[in-house]
């Protein structure tokens, strides 16, 4: 259909155009686009046998839906994708407030205006894009943000009585008749305005100032809404929850597989840090496991979540501190390092909620030990487990590099070394190069060097070295030496 020449009421009926309800477009929309194989959702991943078959089924049935999940999983952009399975146009009468369909209209202005203009009343075509309402549930938020109100000065200038539809001002949701509209963290808003929402969803009519309005819209409507919210903030009253036809659970990527594609997706690297930083896949490995083990950490409050988010800003991190230390020594090019591990801190503080004993442990601490507990757990998947093996075993595939520290060696690993400095000073560590000749010897050799920080930190954190935490960097040394030395002192 050439939307540019349909201008008019009259051009529009004779193109044969039929209206549909929203709910009916988006069921059509979606039919075609599961026969045809196309996938609907796009750049979601971990939800392709879970949350987005329950999306389509609630599409299908023609239900509102209510996302419930936790931060950072997804929910606005599961509903903001929904736009794609509305037509590309829809006509509306021009000048109308409520995008009045033409062939059939919902306010008193309109009728009004077709019944003045006939079949020479104005059309315009209404894009997809713009039928998509958000609003953020806040306890600021009132009936005439959402409903309306009676505009004084609007009945004074049209001569109509306040009980006159006409001198309503009307809010968010009847102005998104025929469209898609969101309420955010849905249990933020107040009780009183939840219960202004029943007749909307259930029997289509609103109330305003005390006179009822028959005002059946046509709205799909979708909310989101987190766990944690139903005993920090508020809750869903019930009769509300009862009137939405689909509550849909969303979930945390339960792989790191997973969960890297959604990092590298959603982090923003400029094209110059990705042309002089580049990333080991262990580091993208650890990166992934750090969210993990914040989810299941005790010190970290679970029912607030760890948002994926985390590991977003945490590799924006990771590629700046990594991107620094190269333009601080003229390099062209570097390679990530465990030691950049460090400049994520912060990306982590700010992501997560500590529990009581949290706070007393303190942000900057549990953030490292989430560094060291990632650590432990991918070490086995490169490197023999530590777990079950003993030092005085003459078949711990590390006796020798432990031996090697115990002879009174140490290495210091500096955060400013330039990537020769930091290469030189691990090539020295014999028994760590057989070590990774041994069970990495076909490893890229971006990877190789980060392999080999990664057993040294991971000797460490199963106490079998001594890291201690320099002003400029960590120094490696053997465990026993060390205790000796903190007791001299």
């Amino acid at each position: 259909m050439d939307y540019s020449k349909i201008k008019t009421l009259g051009e529009l009926k004779k193109s044969g155009y039929q209206s549909r309800n929203i709910k009916t477009e988006i069921r059509q929309n979606l039919i075609s686009k599961l026969q045809a194989g196309e996938k609907v959702f796009k750049g979601i991943h971990g939800y392709e046998n879970t949350v987005i078959p329950d999306v389509e089924r609630a599409l299908l049935a023609g239900h509102n839906i209510n996302f419930l999940g936790l931060r950072g999983q997804a929910k606005t952009r599961l509903a903001r994708q929904m736009t794609a399975l509305l037509d590309e146009y829809i006509p509306v009468l021009e000048g109308s407030d409520l995008n009045d369909d033409p062939l059939a209209p919902l306010s008193r202005w309109a009728k009004d205006r077709i019944a003045e203009l006939g079949d020479d009343s104005p059309i315009k075509w209404l894009h997809r894009d713009d039928r998509y309402f958000e609003k953020l549930a806040t306890p600021d938020v009132s009936i005439a943000d959402l409903i309306g109100d009676v505009d004084p000065i609007k009945a004074a200038n049209l001569k109509v009585s306040y009980s006159n539809e006409l001198s309503i001002h009307f809010g968010m949701i009847p102005r998104a008749h025929r469209c898609i509209f969101v309420i955010n963290e849905l249990p933020d808003l107040q009780a009183r305005i939840q219960v202004a929402l029943f007749n909307i969803l259930q029997e289509g009519d609103i109330q305003i100032r005390g006179f009822k309005l028959r005002l059946p819209l046509d709205v799909q409507f979708v909310f989101t809404a987190n766990p944690e919210d139903y005993t920090n903030r508020g809750s869903i009253v019930t009769p509300l929850k009862d009137r939405i036809g689909s509550q849909i659970l969303t979930h945390y990527p339960k792989d790191r597989k997973t969960a890297r594609e959604i990092t590298r997706q959603e982090a923003k690297l400029q094209l110059e840090q990705s042309e002089r930083v580049g990333i080991p896949d262990p580091a993208l490995e650890l990166l992934e496991q750090i969210a993990f083990e914040a989810r299941e950490n005790e010190y970290i409050d679970a029912k607030s979540g760890v948002s994926t988010r985390l590991t977003i800003s945490a590799l924006e991190n990771l590629v700046s501190t990594a991107e620094r230390r190269a333009l601080i020594d003229g390099s062209k090019q570097t390679q990530v390092r465990l030691l950049d591990f460090m400049g994520i801190i912060p990306a982590i503080t700010g992501k997560v909620e500590l529990v009581y004993e949290g706070e007393q442990e303190g942000a900057g601490i549990v953030a490292e030990n989430l560094i060291g507990a990632a650590v432990k757990s991918i070490l086995p998947e490169y490197f023999p487990a530590l777990e079950d093996l003993k030092s005085s075993d003459q078949n711990n595939p590390y006796k020798a590099l432990i031996d090697w520290f115990a002879q009174g060696k140490t290495l210091d690993m500096l955060f400013e070394w330039s990537d020769a400095e930091y290469q030189k000073a691990l090539e020295g560590i014999g028994p760590l190069n057989n070590l990774m000749d041994a069970y990495q010897s076909n490893a890229a050799k971006e990877d190789r060097y980060f392999l080999m920080e990664l057993v040294l930190w991971a000797l460490s954190e199963y106490s079998r070295l001594n890291k201690e935490r320099l002003e400029d960097g960590f120094n490696f040394a053997d465990l026993f030496s060390s205790y000796l030395r903190s007791g001299e002192l």
